[in-house]
């Protein structure tokens, strides 16, 4: 496995960051995001919207993640995770399940991706158990997360880790076409002494 770290996003990662989303999304979401809209995402108006997610998140709750993978001569980010407090953005506008909240505070996933040539490496996985981490010590009781209906990569991935499908579906409209979206829902363990980011370390350097 890779030696690798999940560390808290800085403002000087905000490019890098826009830079993973707009190459995993041309690779991984080609079958799934229409072409046109994918050739239109600028770079520039990326970073300035995750300069802002991390240099003035809305609450304190909200974070920016990043996934560094250690390799010789040095270490590069592969992979990043937006996390915050559930709002209405991720209820379906007709979801049944909206009177059907689970118990107690609530977290979403806004992002996790990882770069394509970097999956399989264990980088995921950190990401995942640092938003539980965050979500442990920030007291939330379960979080959320969409995922594409036709995306068995990223549900697969959720469902290994314990997540299930609430039944709650929603269709996104890009520019005339729809995309499925399906929701998972996770129960957040109690904190069990104090969690530490650093507890996803594989290595230190």
């Amino acid at each position: 496995m890779a030696l690798g770290f999940v560390r808290p996003a800085r403002a000087e990662d905000a490019a890098e960051i826009a830079r993973l989303q707009l190459l995993t999304w041309r690779t991984a979401y080609t079958r799934l995001i229409p072409p046109h809209i994918l050739d239109r995402l600028d770079k520039s108006w990326l970073t300035d919207r995750w300069l802002a997610a991390v240099a003035s998140p809305p609450t304190p709750g909200h974070h920016v993640l990043v996934a560094v993978e250690q390799s010789e001569p040095g270490a590069r980010a592969v992979g990043f995770a937006a996390i915050g407090p559930a709002d209405d953005d991720t209820a379906a506008p007709t979801d049944p399940h909206r009177q059907e909240r689970p118990a107690g505070p609530l977290a979403a996933i806004t992002d996790l991706l990882v770069e394509p040539r970097f999956g399989r490496r264990g980088h995921g996985s950190r990401l995942l158990s640092a938003a539980m981490a965050h979500w442990s010590d920030d007291g939330f009781a379960s979080a959320w997360a969409w995922a594409f209906a036709e995306d068995p990569a990223t549900t697969g991935f959720l469902q290994s880790a314990g997540w299930e499908f609430d039944g709650a579906t929603r269709g996104l409209d890009m520019d005339g076409v729809v995309v499925v979206q399906r929701r998972l829902h996770v129960s957040v363990p109690e904190r069990e002494g104090e969690v530490r980011l650093r507890s996803t370390r594989d290595h230190e350097g």
